[in-house]
């Protein structure tokens, strides 16, 4: 007996977990997957700036130096940058403080002329923000290069504006080449500027080393070799100055003199054994040039050998204790180093 089947649909499959889930996040029943979390923002290292202009009878520059740089600085003050800027004025006679006041700066007056470097060192104890941007007030240096020097600043503790050996008189630019040389000799280190009054330095060691700074036009020669010899890290961004209108107060024989004796004065005090082994070195090489010279001819030692061989031992005698003194004096200064940010 044969039984009759009957055709029967077999009944639909679920439908599989991965279709069902948005209908289900949709209801409510199964919770949504967090969203990765953004990375928290990026600190900068420059938070709070204050620009230095050490000024005497500048009232021809201010104003367009103030306007360039109040329009420099108003986009990056909306980005959170606290920017303050402060005028030293040394002395002048030709309204250049009722200017800078007019013009929305902090002005800070010398009763009688002190030194362009005495504006700079009374600018950076004044400062009291995180950075100083130190910039002449003849209106030589762009304003517009400081967004592309604080980008240097979140890796480097110094950016001096560099001129490149271009923007002065023929006997300055060639005068300030050979400065670079020496100085980069003096640290072992390649010094593009040594002399621009261009530069942006955290104020924390800057304030450090204002006890070594001169009076005088020098002192960013002495800042440049400090930061160098202390083992901070320095940039330099290229600049093309402009003309000043009026008189410079730089004069050539009397201020480029005062350069020369401040480098071989800052290479004694922070490497002296760059400048006393090479003179020890010659000194002996000519002791034993003039020994072989009277041996040979007159078969004898004369006193000039001994006392040039003796002056060589003295010298690198000198240089070995004074190597000692510069390494004692960086030993013993505070030790700064940022709180936040990127480091140098």
């Amino acid at each position: 007996m044969t039984l009759a089947t009957e055709d029967v649909a077999a009944p639909p499959a679920p439908p599989a977990v991965s279709d069902r889930l948005p209908a289900l996040m949709a209801a409510g029943d199964v919770p949504r997957p967090e969203p990765p979390a953004a990375p928290p923002p990026r600190r900068s290292r420059v938070r709070d700036l204050t620009v230095v202009i050490p000024a005497r009878n500048e009232a021809p520059n201010l104003p367009r130096l103030l306007a360039e740089l109040d329009a420099v600085l108003a986009p990056l003050r909306r980005a959170g940058l606290t920017a303050d800027v402060l005028v030293v004025d040394d002395g002048s006679d030709d309204g250049t403080a009722e200017i800078a006041e007019a013009g929305g700066a902090t002005v800070v007056r010398h009763a009688v002329p002190l030194g362009n470097g005495a504006a700079v060192k009374r600018g950076i104890r004044c400062a009291n923000r995180g950075w100083i941007l130190l910039l002449d007030g003849d209106g030589q240096h762009p304003p517009d290069a400081i967004p592309a020097m604080l980008a240097l600043a979140e890796r480097f503790d110094m950016v001096v504006g560099s001129r490149g050996g271009r923007g002065g008189s023929v006997h300055r630019n060639l005068a300030n080449r050979i400065y670079n040389r020496l100085a980069s000799y003096v640290t072992a280190r390649r010094i593009d500027d040594l002399t621009s009054g261009f530069r942006l330095v955290r104020a924390d060691v800057l304030k450090s080393f204002v006890y070594l700074l001169p009076n005088t036009f020098s002192y960013p020669t002495t800042i440049t070799l400090a930061m160098l010899r202390a083992g901070y890290s320095v940039a330099f961004h290229p600049i093309r100055v402009r003309p000043r209108a009026g008189r410079s107060h730089i004069r050539l024989l009397r201020d480029g003199s005062r350069f020369l004796v401040i480098i071989l004065r800052i290479a004694t005090l922070f490497a002296p054994l760059r400048v006393f082994a090479p003179l020890a070195a010659a000194m002996f090489a000519a002791g034993l040039a003039w020994y072989g010279y009277t041996f040979f001819a007159y078969g004898r030692f004369t006193n000039m050998a001994l006392l040039l061989l003796a002056q060589a031992t003295v010298l690198f005698a000198l240089g070995l204790v004074s190597e000692q003194i510069a390494a004692m004096r960086f030993e013993r200064a505070p030790v700064h180093e940022p709180t936040g940010g990127a480091e140098g």
